[in-house]
């Protein structure tokens, strides 16, 4: 099997909050018994674009297994490349591909700069038929972007989803390979279709958006006292996707010591 974490919307703010949640869920990550193949990193790394926060980004995201970003609504293409990616600075979006094992996974940048809905550009769209076209044969593709390509039930994020989906959905739904569609921006662990594919929304390190049954705008709608959360999507040899969701305590791993993590690792 082939085990992808995928941590969202980390919104590195310069403040000490943000960034011990993400520093737990990448420490979470690491301790595990089995860890990741590869940890993708699916937008809105920084909360307003800035270098010192790609820069904080860069120290805590750190880890030493493969960790793969795309940008959200609220990075900068520009300081994202120089400093993340080690790139000379360009507003282009910012697409790439990897393979981890046999599977091909498709990152795709569908943020649109000053703005805070989606689009894949034509662009964008013709690089992943290549990358697509490139793909083993029978091997399995996962892709990934960060604005959801689907209606969610949310007050705030449905209004600024992805726009013209339909265009990714032909695509998707023309290749079998394709073993799913991940995408963070709603702040909410969610799981849905897409073009006849699972579509697993990751939830926010950070805060908590809620849905239509639990927010009347305008009032509050982020929640920032949950644990922070991170989604584990197994790749197995039939081919199939499974994702589990979990929330990660601030005080650490469900509040035993590591000698005491070992035992109950050995009782499972």
């Amino acid at each position: 099997m082939i085990l992808v974490a995928q941590v969202s919307d980390t919104h590195f703010d310069l403040g000490a909050r943000n960034a011990e949640r993400a520093e737990r869920v990448m420490a979470f990550l690491a301790d595990l018994r089995r860890r990741p193949d590869a940890i993708l990193l699916t937008g809105d790394i920084t909360d307003s674009g800035k270098p010192d926060q790609y820069a904080e980004a860069r120290v805590a995201l750190a880890a030493d297994i493969p960790v793969y970003a795309l940008p959200g609504n609220h990075d900068d293409r520009a300081a994202f490349r120089t400093v993340l990616l080690g790139e000379p600075a360009s507003t282009a979006p910012i697409n790439h591909a990897h393979r981890i094992g046999n599977l091909t996974v498709a990152l795709m940048d569908s943020s649109i700069p000053g703005e805070s809905g989606g689009r894949l550009t034509e662009e964008t769209l013709d690089w992943l038929r290549g990358v697509l076209a490139a793909a083993p044969a029978g091997a399995p593709i996962l892709l990934a972007l960060h604005h959801p390509p689907a209606h969610l039930f949310s007050p705030v994020v449905d209004s600024i989803s992805l726009a013209d989906p339909e265009k990714l959905a032909e695509v998707v739904a023309a290749d079998e390979r394709i073993v799913g569609v991940v995408t963070g921006h709603a702040h909410s662990s969610a799981a849905t279709t897409f073009a006849g594919r699972p579509l697993l929304i990751a939830p926010s390190t950070a805060s908590v958006l809620g849905g239509e049954w639990e927010l009347e705008l305008p009032d509050r709608v982020m929640d920032y006292a949950p644990d922070p959360a991170v989604a584990l999507h197994v790749i197995d040899e039939n081919r199939r996707m499974t994702t589990h969701f979990r929330s990660i305590p601030m005080g650490g791993w469900i509040g035993v010591q590591p000698d005491q993590r070992r035992t109950a690792r050995s009782r499972r």
